[in-house]
């Protein structure tokens, strides 16, 4: 199950260099690719603002 990026996204970057699939885009608010997403959890581990959450 991938992981999402909810509108609590600052876009403050720390996510994306963390990702080893780089399945992160920088944005207004940051997207997550759910077809290469691996569900690792790294991107979550770092988000300051608690905006990255397993899909649904």
């Amino acid at each position: 199950m991938a992981y999402v990026i909810n509108d609590n996204c600052v876009a403050c970057g720390t996510c994306e260099p963390v990702c080893p699939t780089e399945s992160i885009t920088p944005g207004d608010i940051y997207a997550i690719n759910p077809d290469t997403c691996i569900d690792c959890g790294s991107c979550a581990e770092v988000c300051p603002s608690d905006a990255i959450h397993p899909a649904e």
